[in-house]
């Protein structure tokens, strides 16, 4: 049997080939709440991760358009005002997941807890190998 010799060309990010006014088009529809986020990454063709991204890039770039052109030279993008929000905004969402994550772990071990036979060992004679307090 003979191998083919094609060989086969890397994907390119589908990202990459969406112009820039298409993703600016994009992140406009879901920040007036015309389109749901679901919805523009089934039309594009990218994932939830890529069309965040975008609008943290957005965000960004509006923040530094519209921020003096003194403080850019500065270095400085966002406001104190704006970079406390934005460190509040990230603190609430960690404490979110957090929250999720730990009322997902309670549960299960409940469930756990609550079946018989492998949380509770006995003995051949039906008694807790437990000693009584």
């Amino acid at each position: 049997m003979e191998k083919s010799t094609v060989t086969t060309k890397p994907r390119r990010s589908v990202s990459l080939s969406i112009p820039a006014a298409e993703k600016c088009r994009a992140v406009l529809s879901v920040w007036t709440e015309k389109r749901k986020p679901a919805a523009v990454c089934r039309d594009l063709g990218v994932k939830w991760t890529v069309l965040m991204h975008w609008q943290n890039r957005a965000l960004e770039g509006m923040m530094q358009a519209l921020e003096p052109r003194r403080n850019l030279e500065q270095g400085v993008a966002l406001s104190p005002r704006m970079q406390l929000l934005l460190e509040h905004r990230e603190k609430d969402l960690l404490a979110r997941s957090a929250g999720r994550l730990e009322s997902r772990l309670s549960t299960r071990l409940a469930a756990i807890a609550a079946k018989p036979g492998k949380g509770n060992p006995k003995t051949t004679d039906g008694t807790n190998t437990r000693q009584k307090e």
